[in-house]
């Protein structure tokens, strides 16, 4: 009997043995997996960091191209460029557009200057259009946000955005968006977040044109008040096949000429999207080319 005993408890010795053995095992091999986590996390801080460091001499070296260009000249960059080594071990792409290739939405704090007047109407109409096709359940409250914006100090805009506080106005979508974002939290409004919003209006305060040349196909439709689909199939066509815009819009029961004071062959402010390769990623960043001078650099990292 004594020998059994000693036997099983030298069997549960080792059976605990091995259970503290196993929860060391377990406890080294969950501080491993957390510190290859810090590990690869640090590699990758230092990849974007290096990244980074790319995409500003990429950024000065294309900004010393940019100055070579004069006036409408820029206007060759609306069109995508890629740039690629045989090997694929380079690669940059450059895709411009013009800032101002919608209704402005800056234009709503007009409504009391009798000289802009005709601004404000064309973007109040825009706004209400698009709250009633969308069921906007308080359009009102939307606009007050939108004004208060325009008129007070980016009350909506939080303090850590500096740059935007600096700005009298609505200067970017993702400033809008914001507000969009705080009127959908306080009336619990889902179908706001539904609306094209950035195919519609433009957001840079001193714009007073549309470079509709350039604008969505919603919005052409919207302001010539064309059928949409005919216009998605217009924007299809090759460039030989599609003839001017003004063209399309008289040739189709529209009215180019009403709305040709709000129209710009080009405006001198456009928005910038450069995506390169390096090391084994593709990175991005963006800025805004405004008559002549770069501003608003964004780095958006590994895309």
């Amino acid at each position: 009997m004594d020998k059994t005993a000693d036997r099983i408890a030298v069997a549960h010795k080792k059976g605990f043995a091995l259970m503290i053995t196993l929860s060391v095992l377990a406890v080294i091999i969950a501080l491993t997996m957390v510190l290859l986590g810090y590990f690869n996390e640090v590699r990758e801080d230092a990849d974007t960091t290096k990244a980074l460091i790319q995409a500003d001499v990429y950024y000065a070296d294309i900004l010393i191209q940019f100055k070579r260009l004069k006036g409408k000249q820029f206007k060759q960059l609306y069109k995508p460029m890629t740039l690629q080594s045989p090997d694929g071990r380079f690669m940059l792409s450059l895709h411009c557009e013009p800032v101002a290739k919608g209704v402005n939405i800056n234009w709503l704090k007009y409504e009391n200057e009798r000289e802009r007047y005709r601004l404000f109407e064309e973007a109040q109409r825009l706004f209400d259009m698009l709250v009633q096709q969308y069921g906007i359940e308080s359009p009102d409250r939307l606009r007050e946000m939108i004004l208060r914006e325009l008129h007070s100090g980016n009350k909506y805009i939080v303090k850590s955005q500096s740059r935007l506080r600096q700005k009298n106005g609505i200067i970017s979508y993702k400033q809008f968006a914001d507000i969009v974002k705080r009127y959908q939290v306080e009336t619990d409004d889902a179908k706001v977040s539904r609306v094209p919003w950035e195919r519609y209006f433009s957001f840079l305060p001193t714009a007073e044109k549309i470079d509709v040349e350039y604008s969505s196909p919603e919005l052409i439709a919207y302001l010539f008040d064309l059928d949409l689909q005919t216009v998605k199939e217009w924007f299809a066509l090759p460039p030989e096949e599609k003839g001017s815009l003004e063209h399309f819009v008289n040739n189709n029961g529209g009215n180019y000429a009403e709305k040709k004071p709000l129209i710009s062959d080009y405006s001198g402010e456009s928005s910038c999207m450069v995506r390169y390769k390096y090391g084994g990623g593709i990175y991005r960043f963006g800025f805004e080319y405004i008559e002549g001078e770069a501003k608003n650099f964004e780095f958006y990292g590994k895309h």
